[in-house]
């Protein structure tokens, strides 16, 4: 969990704005024409700033069940852990993490997938878990 927020409204609070933060650097620098964005470097910064929105909620739906992820020692914590404690507790969340993982992470952030439909698709996903967890939807 972010160390700096403490209750669930902050790390909420702060996760929609990161997302709100991805948004508009896909409206005002990554251009959009034809359904595509134009500009790689500015599709990966804002996947990775949704996907830590993601984390965020999902790290403070995980703490307030006791099942937070510990990070290892020089070790950053892992997508498979999240996956397994997820998967114990509840699979319709761990199907919208796992989507929003493949889309913001792997597309977005790593290979800078520029179709318009996808990288929307991932920012919807990530408000879907934000405002899921939020609202106690999962």
């Amino acid at each position: 969990m972010n160390k700096l927020k403490t209750s669930c409204p902050e790390v909420i609070a702060e996760a929609k704005r990161y997302l709100d933060n991805a948004r508009d650097i896909l409206k005002t620098k990554a251009g959009r024409e034809n359904g595509y964005y134009k500009d790689a470097k500015y599709i990966r910064m804002a996947c990775a700033t949704a996907y830590n929105a993601v984390l965020f909620a999902v790290d403070e739906y995980l703490e307030r069940r006791g099942k937070a992820i510990i990070k290892k020692k020089h070790q950053r914590k892992n997508v498979d852990d999240y996956k397994k404690v997820l998967a114990a507790l509840n699979r319709k969340l761990l199907n919208h993490f796992d989507g929003a993982y493949h889309i913001l992470h792997l597309d977005g952030y790593y290979d800078g997938v520029c179709d318009g439909k996808l990288i929307d698709l991932g920012i919807q996903r990530a408000n879907e878990i934000i405002t899921g967890i939020e609202h106690d939807k999962f």
